[in-house]
């Protein structure tokens, strides 16, 4: 028996299962930072800035705000996985943004109003190794043969 796909194949490129990996991952992220234990310090967690003092797994600082973008980035990486083209989008994209919020943790101090994020060093270091990462990706996948297994029409 054979199923309909609308056009389209069932198998993955690298690149879909890239940006559906790492947007699987960013929900799970974004759930444990609303988990008591999981984070801590969590009576610290504000909505947004330097003075929300809750960490991830005792080392990465959160916030309301900074978790709600976890679960944004992830849905959207799910939502971007369906096609190859924008599964690349979204880790060149994403990784970019992700190297632009490393320089920004670089750049702002931490006790800062700036800080409204909030980022702290563990947070900077895990920013520039997602960006090489998902722009590394993003570019070693970039061609669509990987796994597509469509074949040609004469086939």
């Amino acid at each position: 028996m054979s199923y309909p796909t609308g056009g389209r194949s069932l198998r993955r490129t690298n690149a879909q299962r890239a940006s559906w990996y790492f947007g699987f991952i960013f929900i799970v992220i974004g759930v444990l930072g609303f988990v008591p234990g999981i984070t801590q310090n969590y009576e610290a967690l504000y909505f947004s800035g330097y003075t929300s003092e809750a960490v991830l797994l005792g080392v990465f600082q959160v916030s309301v705000l900074h978790n709600i973008v976890h679960l944004l980035f992830g849905f959207l990486g799910l939502i971007m996985a369906r096609a190859n083209n924008s599964a690349r989008i979204y880790l060149i994209g994403g990784g970019i943004i992700y190297l632009l919020l490393w320089i920004y943790g670089l750049i702002v101090p931490h006790h800062s109003a700036g800080n409204f994020v909030p980022v702290n060093n563990a947070d900077n270091w895990l920013h520039l190794v997602l960006g090489v990462v998902m722009v590394g990706l993003g570019v070693l996948f970039g061609s669509r043969s990987a796994t597509t297994g469509r074949t040609s029409p004469a086939a």
